[in-house]
């Protein structure tokens, strides 16, 4: 049975951890409230951007359907594509599975949807945050660039950074598929993992639903709306990148926070169960000195 000084000492110990616990889930919830903000003003803009953008594939005519980077090119034989998955992490851990979930997902779908491209090596990744990196870069993944240490300091330059090289990739005819694996947030308790591609923009039967719809507004364009689509189409996959960002950052913080009130909680029970042992450890003390007491004191009336 473990002594008072020992049960004391424990004590101490949980209560330190509480306070800190307790601490980080204030400081998650600050950092939460900046990254909702930041994710809910970044969201009409990109439904707004895709909106336009599907308005002008609708008008822009055949042309735009030899464009790679809009509907992707014609692979010359089976299997022979390459892709390049931007896998999205945190810097940081104590966010409960947070970290777990998207390392899983991302390898799930690897081994799931992309094993043949796998197998023959044409699996390429771009790792962002701390977390992904060091994983896949220990299991002998190939990693394009790794981006570590980016939610410190959250900037749309890194954004623009990731989508063009990964762009570049893809115009050099390197990948031929491009996709963002992210955590999407869904509430202060509930993340989600999804894949979304990035490159081609659409898909043939999209090319197809688009060209045969009509615009939801009507526009007068000024220049063409193909030169319009060359400035646009960037701007579209740098706003699609950096939402993932924000989704990933504000799902981070709510994790984070909900990992650290549920171990503030266990804590306080665990020094509860603690001060109940100690309690009864000392009862038992105290008792067992009596009985010596006692004891004593009916020899001493004997003798």
């Amino acid at each position: 049975m473990a002594t008072l000084r020992e049960i004391r000492r424990r004590i101490t110990g949980v209560k330190a951890t509480s306070k800190i616990t307790q601490a980080m889930k204030m400081v998650a919830a600050a950092k939460l409230r900046r990254a909702q903000d930041a994710m809910i003003a970044a969201r009409p803009y990109s439904r707004a951007l895709d909106v336009l953008l599907k308005d002008l594939l609708s008008n822009a005519g055949d042309e735009v359907a030899k464009s790679p980077i809009l509907f992707g090119r014609t692979i010359r034989e089976e299997h022979t594509d390459n892709v390049l998955l931007i896998v999205v992490s945190s810097d940081r851990g104590l966010a409960g599975a947070f970290n777990t979930n998207i390392i899983r997902f991302a390898e799930a779908r690897i081994r799931e949807t992309y094993a043949a491209h796998f197998a023959s090596g044409r699996v390429g990744l771009i790792t962002v945050g701390r977390r992904c990196s060091d994983h896949f870069a220990k299991r002998g993944y190939t990693i394009v660039q790794a981006y570590p240490g980016i939610f410190s300091k959250l900037e749309f330059q890194t954004a623009h950074e990731i989508i063009e090289q990964a762009t570049a990739l893809f115009n050099d005819a390197k990948y031929d598929t491009v996709e963002v694996i992210f955590n999407e947030f869904k509430s202060v308790i509930t993340q989600r993992q999804v894949a979304e591609r990035l490159l081609p923009v659409l898909d043939k039967q999209q090319l197809i639903e688009t060209q045969h719809s009509k615009a939801s507004h009507e526009y007068i364009y000024e220049p063409e709306p193909s030169e319009i689509l060359d400035v646009l189409v960037p701007r579209h996959l740098e706003t699609q990148v950096w939402r993932a960002l924000l989704e990933s950052n504000a799902a981070e913080q709510g994790a984070r926070m909900t990992a650290m009130d549920s171990a503030t909680r266990n804590a306080k029970d665990l020094i509860s169960s603690l001060q109940l042992s100690y309690n009864k450890a000392r009862q038992a003390a105290i008792t067992k000195e009596i009985l010596e007491i006692v004891g004593g004191a009916e020899a001493l009336a004997k003798a």
